[in-house]
């Protein structure tokens, strides 16, 4: 798995302008089948995905903290919202609340995640890759497929079934 991570970031750079093409032809047209096209997609590939094996996206980003995940998540460890914040948690340069750092102090050695049942809604939604109208997160899709292998692979065979 550490080679293929170390791989991905050199194969999303050299991809990345391609990517961006496309992206930009998808979303001034997008097909109206598209959130179909990528349902089955993103299915097809986590089947074959074990997130356990890689978990490069809790390795390396944090996710947002919505005022929702931070209710659930501190009544999970029985705390008072601002306790959790105060603890674990940190207002970035877009006003949001994030972690304080990462990789994520949730995750434990074997790529478990302590508060999976709780965790945030950014987290239970990555990589993104089955959202409806996904032609509106280009940006986002752009990032994603620096971290995850999932998503890489899930865009390149977008390309392939979607040609623009």
């Amino acid at each position: 798995m550490k080679q293929i991570l170390n791989n991905l970031s050199k194969l999303a750079k050299d991809k990345h302008n391609e990517n961006k093409k496309y992206f930009d032809k998808l979303k001034k047209k997008p097909p109206k089948n598209l959130d179909y096209i990528m349902q089955d997609l993103h299915d097809a590939e986590f089947k074959r995905t074990d997130c356990l094996k890689c978990a490069n996206c809790c390795k390396t980003t944090g996710p947002l903290f919505t005022l929702a995940d931070i209710e659930r998540i501190s009544k999970h460890f029985r705390q008072k919202p601002q306790q959790f914040i105060d603890q674990y948690l940190r207002i970035d340069e877009d006003k949001d609340y994030v972690l304080k750092s990462v990789p994520c102090t949730f995750l434990d050695n074997e790529n478990y995640c302590m508060i999976y049942d709780v965790r945030p809604k950014a987290c239970r939604e990555f990589p993104h890759t089955d959202r409806n109208k996904f032609y509106q997160i280009s940006n986002l899709t752009l990032k994603n497929v620096e971290i995850c292998p999932a998503a890489y692979n899930i865009v390149e065979e977008m390309k392939k079934k979607l040609l623009l």
